[in-house]
């Protein structure tokens, strides 16, 4: 089992196929921020009223600042003063703008996306329905002023003269007005007073749209209401989400104290015949020291151990993600400004203040510790285009580090209490959001609201039908077996051969000189339950390296590579994970001197009583890198090539991201070809793809004797908003790709598929008046589908704690004849065919090869791997 690369995996939220188991400066200066880089989506609203300040943090850029307060509600739904004053003011994150929906991809000849194959089950998942009055319409107006008013807050102020006339409730962004009354006149025009020179403006109100309850319009006015909603229920916007600060729960893991807020990631969407509210439980995890108090743990020990504390602080720091308790927002730290600290000064209004004059004028805070440096945090690229600026200053005294460290993620115990937290069963869910939506039906001041925009929401979650797929025959050399209701087949594997495995004759052992009689053990047991599998298995060479540096496995691996030609294999007992020799060995042996590699840590193999258990997964581990195939499942598609494609950023080089290719090459779907790409922009992703499509044709042609007639391309790593992209660019230029350098006549069936695993969709299943998982195998693709897409939901595991998480899948381009229920059985078939897990996964095999293999390469290796290696999975 390659466990140092598993655990860092899991440690960065990337790891899948474990065990599954239920998140002075330089001038000019402006305090300021960007707002949120959380998790999951939301808006965020500009000022009304003066020149606001938008408080959050301390900018830098090219602007001057400009000061004043900001008027109405904060965030989201600025200018919302419904208890105040009439009407919701947009911010200027809340302009409409229907791109930001998603396209139509639904193939056109798909009528009917729903399948019939499996045994139907009622199922209840996490949707409340949002109703409307009957003929509910939304009018848009578009609004002149002559003279022009330059000025938002101006415009806002100047229509909000006119409640009598566009009644309790409306929005206005500065240029646009939805309400949902429609005026006397297509056209009308009234007249406001400048407040600065009493000058007489005339506004025009003019009709331009009639909006039905389910346009996009429509729904993203719902989104902006119910940020209101959740805010007059006391709960608190941080970053993208909106968590309840009230009844926040502490836990100690070692020495560090956490704080863990309670939330709810909420969208409001058009799903196949109604408009629903998706409401999913998150939490916000803080640790209750601050980041000076870190930096002071952080220079303590380096005067212990005599390292650089500079250089250590920079090292823990960098990329965690902060929270500032008094504004609520969320950065990320890009550096720390050793230069700078609270008493240094930047220019506001052509005026010098310092960082601690500010605080304490802004938000009557007092600054303790003076010489304390400033953290550095960059907005994205976005932001800046949008007109923010480019650096970010934060006072680490007033600034706690959210989510965990990797230190963190990989302690076991750690993890164990806050999933006593944090993870909650179906019942606890749907009892969570049960209590949640009655808290917003009941209280009066929303009930009116609601009632005066037409709106309600129902009290009860959404009850749907779904079906369960029979489950799925694994195929050994000598049996076939079920993996049950659990999906799993680890006790049926103690004597089950191998579908097919590759005699190791030549392979060695590299190990330390105090691990000699740990790696002697583990080589007896690796060639003890090779025997059952059928896997021929020698004995290793055993090498003992004097230390354990970097360096000294190097050398040897060299030394016996270059005396020993046909070596098959090389497995290293590593004492401790440090990253500088892994990447080391694996780069080593996947560029320089390409053979199979296996490493182990040491501490892997300190339970006695779990040794064997391990040596197994180990043993079809290196079957599989040597070119063997553990298990298979009946998939019955001929002349059909799968593809699974993902992409990971590389950690050596800021802004690439290396793009996994994995294709199957036999008519089994058990071996794989791979190849990477490298890739800074969209564009060279796909052209790195053309040519990786070339390679896997190329070896699927010489193991076949011809072409796929039939390609099913599994596409991972498609984030919110790149849908577009994938289905106007990649696709066309992959299909361009098919025909170049093929015969004329080739023309496959090709499907594209897009994969999303962080969805917000849970379905529960009532068991005896109790909610729990749905078996794995569960389809579903009604009711919370989407009408413009050809997509469905696949819960493929079963899970041991929590609730399990569903499998989106969207196909986007389809010219197969396969109908829906082959697609769904496809997909779930896939889930099976991971040989380091003998059970189901989230996601389709190829995905999840497509992702270790970009793992490997973005975090250890950094450049392609030899030819040699591409049709084996030397990335396990």
């Amino acid at each position: 089992m390659e466990e140092q690369t598993r655990a860092r995996g899991r440690a960065r939220g990337r790891g899948r196929g474990a065990p599954p188991d239920g998140d002075g400066p330089r001038a000019p200066v402006r305090p300021g921020g960007s707002g949120a880089k959380e998790l999951a989506p939301a808006a965020q609203a500009g000022p009304s009223g003066e020149h606001a300040l938008p408080s959050r943090g301390v900018r830098r850029g090219a602007l001057q600042p400009r000061e004043g307060g900001v008027a109405e509600a904060t965030r989201g739904v600025a200018g919302m003063a419904l208890a105040r004053r009439p009407g919701i003011l947009l911010g200027k994150r809340s302009n409409f703008d229907p791109s930001l929906f998603d396209p139509k991809t639904k193939p056109e000849h798909i009528t009917d996306k729903r399948g019939s194959g499996g045994k139907p089950v009622d199922l209840i998942t996490n949707f409340f329905p949002l109703g409307c009055s009957r003929n509910w319409v939304l009018y848009q107006y578009r609004v002149d002023f002559n003279p022009e008013v330059d000025h938002k807050g101006a415009r806002k102020g100047m229509l909000r003269d006119h409640t009598e006339l566009l009644g309790p409730v409306y929005m206005f962004d500065g240029t646009m007005l939805f309400t949902t009354r429609k005026l006397p006149q297509k056209e009308t025009e009234v007249f406001s007073k400048r407040r600065t020179d009493g000058s007489n403006i005339r506004i025009t109100i003019s009709l331009t749209n009639e909006l039905s309850a389910n346009s996009p319009v429509s729904v993203q006015i719902y989104n902006i209401l119910f940020r209101w909603v959740l805010e007059k229920i006391g709960m608190k916007q941080v970053g993208r989400n909106y968590y309840n600060p009230t009844m926040a729960c502490n836990v100690q893991c070692g020495n560090i104290n956490f704080e863990i807020w309670p939330g709810f990631v909420t969208s409001i969407l058009q799903y196949e015949r109604n408009v629903l509210l998706c409401a999913e439980i998150s939490h916000k995890l803080m640790r209750k020291d601050t980041v000076l108090d870190i930096l002071y743990q952080i220079s303590a020990d380096c005067k212990r151990s005599g390292r650089n504390v500079h250089d250590e602080a920079q090292r823990f720091l960098v990329g965690q993600i902060v929270l500032t308790r008094y504004n609520n927002n969320t950065y990320r730290i890009d550096g720390i400004e050793w230069g700078l600290n609270p008493s240094k000064t930047f220019e506001r209004r052509g005026t010098s203040i310092s960082y601690a004059e500010y605080y304490k004028e802004q938000y009557n805070i007092q600054i303790k510790e003076l010489g304390q440096p400033l953290l550095l945090s960059r907005p994205k690229k976005r932001e800046i285009r949008r007109g923010g600026l480019e650096v970010i200053h934060l006072i680490p005294e007033l600034s706690t580090v959210t989510g965990l460290t990797d230190e963190l993620r990989a302690d076991f115990h750690t993890m164990k209490k806050l999933g006593n937290v944090t993870k909650q069963s179906p019942q606890q869910r749907a009892d969570t959001l049960n209590r949640f939506i009655r808290k917003i039906t009941g209280n009066d001041e929303i009930k009116q609201k609601l009632s005066e925009w037409g709106l309600r929401f129902d009290n009860d979650l959404v009850k749907l039908q779904g079906r369960v797929l029979d489950p799925e025959q694994i195929v050994f050399q000598n049996k076939t077996v079920t993996g049950g209701h659990q999906a799993s087949w680890d006790r049926e594997m103690r004597d089950a051969k191998l579908v097919r495995s590759i005699n190791l004759s030549n392979w060695f052992f590299i190990h330390v000189a105090r691990d000699r009689s740990c790696a002697s053990d583990l080589a007896k047991k690796l060639c003890q339950v090779s025997i059952a599998m059928g896997f021929k298995m020698a004995h290793p060479t055993m090498v003992e390296a004097t230390d354990d540096r970097t360096d000294q496995y190097q050398r040897i691996i060299k030394d016996v590579l270059s005396r020993n030609k046909n070596t098959q294999m090389i497995l290293c007992l590593l004492p401790s994970s440090r990253k500088d020799r892994y990447d080391a060995i694996k780069k080593l042996c996947c560029v320089d001197y390409p053979v199979p590699s296996q490493v182990v840590l040491a501490k892997t193999l300190s339970k006695p009583q779990r040794v064997m258990s391990i040596a197994t997964k180990i043993a079809i581990q290196m079957n599989c890198k040597l070119g063997g195939e553990a298990w298979a499942v009946k998939i019955p598609l001929r002349q059909c090539m799968i593809i699974g494609i993902d992409t990971y950023h590389d950690s050596a080089q800021k802004g690439r991201s290396v793009g996994g290719f994995v294709a199957s090459i036999n008519s089994n779907y058990t071996r794989w070809y791979s190849n990477v790409t490298f890739q800074h922009s969209g564009g060279e992703l796909i052209d790195g793809l053309k040519r990786c499509m070339m390679g896997a044709l190329a070896k699927f042609r010489q193991m076949n004797g011809c072409l796929p007639m039939r390609i099913i391309i599994f596409r991972d790593g498609v984030g919110d908003g790149q849908l577009e992209m994938v289905k106007d660019h990649e696709i066309p230029q992959l299909l361009q790709c098919l025909q170049s350098d093929q015969s004329q006549d080739y023309k496959p069936n090709v499907t594209f598929v897009v994969v999303k695993k962080r969805v917000n969709a849970r379905f529960f299943n009532r068991v005896h008046d109790r909610l729990q998982n749905p078996s794995p195998g569960t389809v579903i693709d009604d009711v919370v589908t989407r009408p413009e897409w050809y997509d469905f939901f696949v819960v493929s595991q079963s899970v041991r704690e929590g609730t399990v998480t569903p499998t989106h899948y969207n196909v986007i381009y389809d010219t197969s004849t396969l109908k829906p229920d082959h697609m769904q059985r496809l997909a779930y078939k896939l889930c099976h065919l991971y040989y380091n897990w003998p059970g189901t996964i989230r996601v389709p095999a190829p995905c999840l090869y497509a992702h270790k293999l970009a793992f490997l390469i973005g975090q250890s290796v950094h450049q392609p791997v030899s030819a040699t290696l591409q049709d084996k999975l030397y990335f396990l």
